[in-house]
């Protein structure tokens, strides 16, 4: 195992630091330990449609988690100042307050980077090869460019973006008729786990979305109509729908989500 120290300055997006890392590492690893400080902590709380966001003086407790080409998966701890300890799914948007220092370890030799599908998909063969299309304005981005890591590397700057002010995971659903926006589509239901997953792998993938929040039967309605189905979640590429959690699996799996992946 080659273990790697690593020091993010204030402002630094902690996940999206982390990822740019395992990118240009090119293998798959793991967090060992972590001390410092964050100005504020995006994390997605279990049975919920988006992340939360707190704000202040916050010292992490613990992060722990699997690094990978691909995206990262990662558990986040902290305290806040009253000794109150927080916790979940380290969402982008978690920054750095003075510094934090890591020690990550990475496997020699094993990569997770997917080699191309032999044959388009019917999903590729609608969706084009590049995406820079904008992040859903409720997904949550840092306003800070990456620190520098050691040794000279120099991980690719976050675009500015305006954060939100601290709020609970429940969120006002956007108009389902919205032309403009992200290429994929996904409707949710909160509370429901399958829906939390789904979004989950689409963040994780740095794929740009829209979230439904299906909680109005006349939502309902409008969602069975589009999607032909009668569960939650489901997920729209280009206005066509793909299925539910199961099937955005199936196509990760295929590799067909790569074109509409950021970067």
């Amino acid at each position: 195992m080659e273990t790697l120290a690593l020091h993010l300055d204030a402002g630094s997006d902690v996940r999206q630091s982390l990822e740019a890392l395992a990118r240009q590492e090119g293998a798959q690893g793991f967090v060992l330990s972590v001390v410092g400080n964050l100005s504020q902590a995006v994390f997605q709380c279990p049975g919920k449609a988006e992340p939360t966001r707190l704000r202040g003086e916050l010292e992490i407790i613990t992060l722990s988690g699997t690094l990978s080409p691909e995206g990262v998966h990662l558990h986040l701890s902290f305290s806040d100042g009253d000794c109150r300890v927080w916790g979940g799914h380290l969402e982008p948007g978690t920054l750095v307050l003075r510094g934090v220092d890591l020690l990550v370890g990475f496997l020699p030799g094993v990569s997770s980077v997917p080699e191309p599908p032999a044959t388009a998909s019917p999903l590729l063969a609608t969706v084009p090869a590049a995406n820079a299309s904008t992040p859903d304005v409720r997904s949550v981005a840092t306003d800070a460019p990456y620190a520098a890591y050691a040794a000279g590397r120099q991980p690719r700057p976050v675009s500015p973006t305006a954060t939100a002010p601290i709020a609970s995971a429940q969120v006002p659903p956007p108009a389902v008729a919205e032309v403009e926006g992200p290429r994929v589509e996904i409707a949710v239901l909160n509370g429901c786990p399958w829906c939390v997953r789904a979004l989950r792998l689409l963040r994780t993938l740095s794929i740009p979305h829209r979230v439904i929040v299906v909680d109005s039967d006349a939502v309902n309605a409008e969602i069975q109509q589009r999607s032909g189905g009668t569960t939650l979640p489901q997920v729209f590429v280009d206005g066509q729908p793909i299925g539910g959690y199961d099937a955005l699996v199936e196509s990760h799996a295929r590799h067909e989500l790569e074109p509409l992946r950021l970067g």
